[in-house]
C-alpha cells in the first residue's frame, strides 16, 4: 500500500524530528530523509510530499492529520474465487485511523451457505459502505453468522501503547484474541482463516509470540475485505460496534465528537481540553497522535 501526503512547513519539521532516530542512510535525490517506522518505509521529498510505503501506510500516514493527497495503490478488481467461494474465518479492525473512539476487532465465520445472504445483503468492505446501512445490516449479519468481538477503549489503548508496544502489535494481540476465540470455541468447518493485512506474517506472529494462546494457520492478504466475504463480514461488525460505543463517548462528554485526525478533530479536541483537562483526552482519545501535540500546543515526551 502506498499513501502520499502534503505537509506545511510545521509538520514537516516534527516529521524530521520525529523519525531522526529511524532513519535510513543512504542519500536519495531530492529526498529529505527516508525512515522506517515498524512494516513502514517512510520518504520525505523536498517538495512537502511524504510518502508512506507498506501494510500499515494508512495507519502511519493518519496519526499526522493530513488529508491524504494521492491514496492507496490501484484496486485489483479480480476476485480470488479460491477464497470467496469458500466456508472461511476472517478477521478485520475499525478505529486505528480515528483519533477519538476505540478500536475494534472482530472474527467472523462465514460458511459456503451463507455467502448468498451475505451478498443479497451487499456486505462488502466497511469503509465503502455508509454507516446508515452499516447500523441496519449489521445486527442482521449478526444473528446469521458466528462471530466475535474486541473492543478496546481509548484509555486501555493509552496505558498499553508504548515504545516496545505500538498500533500493530496491539492490533495483532487482538485479533489472535478473536480469532483463537472464535476457531477454538465454536470449531467451525473451514478452508480459510483470513486477515487483512497489517503487518507480514513473521512480524505478526512476532509480536504474539508472548501470547499463551495462539491461532495458527492463517493466510494474510491486502485488501482481503473485497477477496473475503467472512473478512469483509467482520470489517461490518466492527464498524457497527465502533459506531456505537463512539455514539456513548460523544453522549457522555455533550460533544459531537468527529472521526479521522483531521483539522476538526483538532477544533474539538481543544473544545474537550478547555471544558474537561488535558486528563480527558486519556479517556476518549488516541494519545500518540500527533493531533495531541497540535491541541494542547506543545511538544510530548
Amino acid at each position: 500500500m502506498n499513501v502520499v501526503i502534503k505537509v506545511n512547513d510545521e509538520v514537516k519539521e516534527k516529521m524530521i524530528e520525529y523519525y531522526k532516530d529511524k532513519r535510513r542512510d543512504k542519500k536519495i535525490p531530492y529526498v529529505v530523509f527516508q525512515a522506517e517506522e515498524e512494516d513502514t518505509v517512510i520518504t520525505m521529498y523536498e517538495s512537502g510530499k511524504v510518502m508512506f510505503q507498506g501494510t500499515s501506510a494508512d495507519v502511519d500516514a493518519a496519526m499526522w492529520g493530513v488529508a491524504i493527497e494521492n491514496t492507496k495503490e490501484k484496486k485489483d478488481n479480480k476476485v480470488d474465487k479460491k477464497y470467496y467461494n469458500s466456508s472461511s474465518v476472517g478477521s478485520d479492525e475499525v478505529g486505528t485511523g480515528d483519533y477519538f473512539g476505540p478500536i475494534v476487532v472482530t472474527a467472523t465465520y462465514v460458511d459456503k451457505k451463507d455467502i448468498k445472504f451475505l451478498e443479497e445483503l451487499g456486505v462488502g468492505d466497511s469503509k465503502k459502505i455508509d454507516d446508515e446501512k452499516i447500523l441496519r445490516i449489521a445486527p442482521k449479519i449478526g444473528k446469521r453468522i458466528k462471530y466475535r468481538s474486541m473492543i478496546l477503549t481509548n484509555k486501555e489503548y493509552n496505558e498499553k501503547y508504548s515504545k516496545d508496544i505500538n498500533m500493530n502489535k496491539i492490533k495483532a494481540i487482538m485479533h489472535n484474541s478473536v480469532l483463537y476465540q472464535l476457531v477454538n470455541e465454536e470449531k467451525p468447518k473451514y478452508d480459510y482463516i483470513i486477515v487483512d493485512e497489517f503487518a507480514r506474517e513473521k512480524r505478526y506472529y512476532e509480536y504474539i509470540k508472548d501470547t499463551p494462546e495462539i491461532q495458527r494457520g492463517i493466510t494474510f492478504m491486502t485488501k482481503a475485505e473485497d477477496k473475503n466475504l467472512a473478512v469483509a463480514a467482520a470489517s461490518i461488525i466492527s464498524r457497527y460496534l465502533f459506531l456505537r460505543e463512539f455514539d456513548k463517548l460523544s453522549d457522555s462528554i455533550h460533544i459531537p465528537l468527529p472521526k479521522g485526525a483531521g483539522k476538526d478533530v483538532d477544533e474539538i479536541g481543544e473544545e474537550v481540553v478547555e471544558k474537561y483537562g488535558e486528563e480527558k483526552l486519556k479517556d476518549i482519545a488516541k494519545l500518540n497522535f500527533k493531533n495531541t501535540e497540535r491541541i494542547l500546543h506543545t511538544m510530548i515526551y
